[in-house]
């Protein structure tokens, strides 16, 4: 995948963090260490931003942090998120959609939809904040 950039950053700067697996440009990732991200699996509550680049296990990536940004990701296989639906992690770093209380109450929501689109497309979300 091409290198990501936010849709809105609204003054956030990324960070830079140790790949410990293989990450894909533009999939949300989770903490795995205290300075190491990953993919982020379904329903992630350890989800932390979207890869700004491809990077292999061990190396740098710059990460965009998901608070207060507005990012836009592939939705879930076979999946579809409408406009304010909530949103959590899917499987391999994707987008899928979260009844807002209970993805809250489980520490999965990530975010609440701006856009309409179902798999393989683009969501847009605002990173919860």
């Amino acid at each position: 995948m091409a290198d990501y950039s936010p849709v809105y950053a609204n003054g956030a700067q990324p960070m830079t963090k140790t790949a410990s697996t293989t990450i894909t440009g533009g999939t949300i990732v989770e903490a795995t260490t205290a300075s190491s991200v990953g993919t982020a699996g379904a329903a992630s509550t350890k989800a932390v931003g979207v890869a700004a680049h491809d990077a292999a296990s061990g190396a740098r990536v710059t990460v965009w942090p998901l608070n207060n940004v507005e990012h836009e990701v592939t939705v879930v296989a076979a999946g579809s998120v409408t406009v304010g639906d909530g949103v959590a992690t899917g499987a391999s770093g994707t987008a899928a959609t979260a009844v807002v209380a209970t993805a809250a109450a489980a520490g999965t929501l990530i975010g609440t939809a701006t856009t309409t689109a179902s798999a393989p497309n683009k969501v847009r979300f605002i990173g919860r904040g």
